[in-house]
């Protein structure tokens, strides 16, 4: 199975904001960024499925492309920054900020989730997909889903993931068959 997953569009939020989970509202440029993303996903159609995370951001694309009804699933929500959110990185004044700048992967943000929690809710969501009979699928999402479904579907090691951060209302693709253990086996 092909998986397209596309990331939403950009956001209006100051550059700097730790936005997460927070259900924050798309730039006015919406209609043309969304537009691009429309065009480059018509080489893929049709899909045999489209699924979306629940948040405004992910939908509105998706609605945008076609896909007014696209089942969401929490597990395609953004990495839960916690009591970070809608703070500028800048202006954290939490010491465990150093921590997870120093392991993301396995230090949780403050009443929220590590890199690799996220990671483990993504690889479940695509591993219940990959028992499904389809042969293409859209998932609108974050760059944290799309970073996790990259290295769960070999594109990336862990190591060098966030350097292929796709921009907004790009897309990354994997293939069922190249998936990886749901578990990270460092």
């Amino acid at each position: 199975m092909e998986i397209v997953l596309v990331r939403h569009t950009s956001v209006d939020v100051p550059k700097g904001t730790c936005y997460g989970q927070t259900d924050v509202p798309v730039r006015e440029t919406f209609e043309q960024e969304a537009e691009l993303t429309r065009q480059s996903l018509e080489q893929f159609l049709p899909f045999d499925k489209v699924f979306s995370s629940p948040l405004t951001r992910a939908r509105k694309l998706a609605a945008y492309c076609g896909y007014p009804d696209a089942e969401t699933d929490e597990r395609l929500l953004e990495m839960d920054m916690g009591e970070w959110e809608m703070q500028l990185y800048d202006e954290i004044q939490d010491p465990h900020l150093q921590e997870w700048y120093d392991d993301y992967l396995y230090q949780p943000t403050t009443g929220g989730e590590s890199f690799l929690q996220q990671y483990r809710r993504v690889a479940a969501f695509l591993d219940e997909l990959k028992g499904k009979p389809y042969q293409r699928v859209a998932v609108f999402a974050h760059a944290g889903v799309l970073i996790s479904a990259g290295i769960h579907g070999g594109l990336y090691s862990w190591d060098n993931a966030w350097s292929n951060l796709p921009d907004y209302g790009d897309y990354i693709i994997v293939e069922t068959q190249n998936f990886a253990s749901p578990e990270h086996g460092e």
